[in-house]
């Protein structure tokens, strides 16, 4: 499926990195990475497992320091702001985690309305469920309201999860491996359900995963991380056309098996 073109403002930059550098004891994991992210921009980081893409985005989001460099999120230098201020920032980026994060003991409804309700005070009952039934409706999961999780499959608590997230109305979305553990029809459908979150909730987004399909058909620019640092950037094909071993092995790897 080709990725339909989106409608980016290369004039502003939601996400600006600058010689970012992070190490665990005598591992370094990014060694000065830079990386911008425009508005409305849906930027693939690719990588081996264990490569620092999940790292990179606990940094975006202030859950790590980095050793050196930048990180301006929104016109926010995230590394200088206080517990308070990061908190705010936050409310302004949604994370799709990689096991949904749902609560158990609450129904998809229950889900949805925590942090619509302890984020949004004033917001009356009929406004929180009209809200609620809003993003299910976006996911198209609005019939599982009352189910709990426990009684979806893999590719729906994936959905409910999105949605929890969109019901904040995020400017920035961070998916951290969104097609991990699913089988190929509901990867496709994921795959679709962020790019239709691109384009209706005009969300800018960075997306880690090791999934080339997902990469290819939701990415407006991929970044391939390689021994640290985003050695190939680019669209896909202008990433994958190189004779370099290392790109041509992770290629191999996810397309010739």
């Amino acid at each position: 499926m080709e990725k339909q073109k989106a409608d980016i403002d290369k004039s502003k930059a939601v996400i600006d990195i600058k010689g970012l550098e992070k190490s665990f004891g005598d591992y370094d994991v990014l060694r000065g990475i830079d990386l911008k992210v425009y508005q409305g921009e849906n930027v693939v980081v690719l990588g081996r497992s264990g490569t620092g893409k999940s790292v990179l985005i606990k940094i975006i989001s202030g859950l790590l320091k980095p050793d050196a460099g930048t990180v301006n999120v929104l016109g926010e230098d995230v590394n200088s702001l206080n517990s308070k201020e990061l908190e705010q920032l936050r409310l302004r980026i949604g994370f799709s985690f990689q096991n949904s994060a749902l609560y158990d003991s609450m129904t998809v409804r229950g889900n949805l309305e925590f942090p619509l309700v302890r984020n949004q005070r004033k917001l009356t009952k009929a406004e929180v469920n009209k809200e609620v039934e809003t993003v299910l409706d976006a996911v198209g999961l609005l019939q599982t309201i009352n189910q709990m999780p426990s009684e979806l499959s893999g590719g729906q608590r994936k959905r409910i999860g999105i949605a929890r997230t969109l019901i904040l109305k995020p400017e920035i979305m961070l998916y951290d491996e969104p097609t991990a553990g699913l089988d190929p029809i509901t990867c496709i459908e994921i795959n679709h359900l962020i790019n239709e979150v691109q384009k209706n909730y005009h969300t800018s987004s960075i997306i880690i995963t090791h999934d080339l399909t997902c990469a290819k058909e939701t990415g407006d620019r991929v970044a391939m991380l390689l021994d640290g640092k985003f050695e190939r950037t680019g669209t896909f094909e202008e990433v994958f056309n190189t004779d370099d071993e290392r790109v041509k092995t992770f290629y191999n790897y996810n397309f010739i098996q």
